[in-house]
């Protein structure tokens, strides 16, 4: 998965969550230390150790679902202090719980506290220190972009709007202005110019991005720059991997004939076929009292059935009906199937509610079980909408290619939407998803899921 790690965790960013690690198992260690004396070569040193490590797991844990490794936007000192106490004080309610059901692993209380004050003050100065790396760019790879188009700003977009972005654009090459430069990169009519003005050591790559290459790439200088170290990266492809998705304009046959991806070995079927089932089973059995619960309220609160039934395109283009629980008025679509809205007049009261917590999608796992759907996967759509998006978007069939997935991709990286717009913005990231299938991709889409889900992002 090094596209996934290359866009959300750099070598840098993984630094920095690995030494924040470090760091907060320190300061329970050297607190420890200055209660009972040398702890190293004492018996009880994996004691100490393990108490120490679940400390540092909880509370990287509770940083994570605060949002607080998002480091894509500007924050300030203040701000995050007071959101690293809440997401501790969260993460202090979960170590009283485990340090219940096992004692063993519970610290001394003093020790505890000294060790929470440490670690907090450490932090603050650890980020305080890589705030600053971020505001000076620091540990970045200077790019060089062929290209002043369409695809040069997209590209440019990725690099230049995110606070902790890895690479630094140098120049622009090409007979034209992008659209998007914020920081005011140089603009270099050809290649040799911007050579004969920068250190060839300096150029880490250089992207190939312009809008029509026919005659446009100078292929003898790049040739030449090959061979004397630096990178040579397609645009489309380097695009795909800083933003985590594919470009639905420039995608062509020859893409996705020549890919590596867009493939799902019998062998990965298997591993995600058990994951589906044991998963599912066991969410299902866990969430029975709520699903019964909401069904009461639902049956209380409006007429008709708890349960709604919808016809959606499933694997291979075959219809199947999604289960859910139903949000809105039995006579939500009189009038004919309608995208769903902010604020739709059509959902009850309690639908608001189950639908930004995600509860009336919980009986979908019954499909998971059933094989009509997966875990994970591009998100089953209506076919009187399939049959207006194939129209209008190309290659939009491709992610029917795969069981449907309760989340996916585009639903983890990209707002809810509902409109033919919306629809090609999240075919891009579920062509990224196809492209790059895989059992670790899908654990990974699955623990943001979670984190999505209890921050209320993207329902209607």
């Amino acid at each position: 998965m090094p596209i996934i790690f290359n866009r959300y965790y750099s070598g840098r960013n993984m630094s920095f969550f690995f030494g924040e690690g470090m760091l907060m198992w320190l300061s329970i260690m050297v607190v420890h230390w200055f209660f009972k004396g040398n702890v190293i070569f004492r018996i009880d040193f994996f004691d100490c150790f393990r108490q120490a490590l679940i400390v540092v797991i909880v509370f990287q844990l509770c940083l994570y679902f605060f949002d607080l490794y998002d480091l894509s936007k500007d924050t300030s000192i203040p701000d995050t202090v007071t959101r690293i106490t809440q997401a501790f004080g969260f993460g202090c309610i979960i170590l009283g719980v485990i340090y219940f059901v096992v004692p063993g692993l519970q610290i001394p209380i003093t020790e505890f506290w000294a060790g929470y004050l440490v670690i907090c003050l450490s932090i603050v100065a650890w980020r305080s220190a890589y705030y600053y790396v971020l505001r000076k760019r620091m540990f970045v790879q200077d790019i060089a972009i062929i290209g002043t188009g369409k695809l040069a700003s997209d590209i440019a977009k990725e690099v230049q709007d995110k606070r902790d972005a890895i690479y630094r654009i140098l120049a622009f090459i090409g007979p034209d202005r992008p659209d998007f430069n914020h920081l005011d990169a140089p603009v270099f009519a050809e290649l040799g110019e911007f050579l004969a003005t920068v250190n060839i050591k300096k150029i880490a790559r250089i992207i190939v991005a312009p809008d029509d290459r026919r005659g446009t790439v100078p292929v003898q200088d790049l040739l030449r720059l090959k061979l004397q170290g630096v990178e040579i990266e397609q645009g489309i492809a380097f695009y795909e991997g800083a933003a985590g998705k594919i470009l639905a304009e420039k995608l062509n046959p020859s893409t996705i004939f020549f890919s590596k991806g867009f493939d799902l070995s019998r062998l990965k079927r298997a591993i995600k076929r058990t994951i589906d089932l044991v998963v599912s089973a066991l969410l299902l059995v866990m969430t029975a009292p709520i699903i019964l619960i909401s069904a009461i309220i639902i049956k209380l609160e409006s007429a008709g059935p708890v349960f709604y039934l919808q016809e959606r395109v499933g694997e291979h283009s075959l219809p199947f009906k999604v289960i859910k629980l139903r949000s809105m008025r039995q006579d939500a679509e009189k009038n004919g199937a309608v995208w769903a809205s902010v604020n739709d007049q059509r959902v009850t009261r309690f639908g608001a509610f189950i639908r930004k917590a995600r509860i009336d999608e919980l009986p979908q796992l019954w499909n998971v079980i059933k094989g009509e759907m997966s875990l994970v996967g591009p998100r089953p759509e209506r076919p009187v909408f399939v049959e207006e998006l194939v129209k209008v978007i190309p290659y939009y069939n491709i992610r029917h290619t795969v069981k449907p997935g309760v989340t996916g991709w585009a639903q983890v990286c990209y707002p809810y939407g509902a409109s033919t717009e919306d629809a090609l913005r999240k075919l891009e990231y579920d062509l990224y998803y196809l492209k790059n299938i895989s059992v670790a991709l899908d654990l990974f889409i699955l623990f943001r899921t979670v984190k999505t889900v209890l921050f209320q992002k993207g329902g209607r």
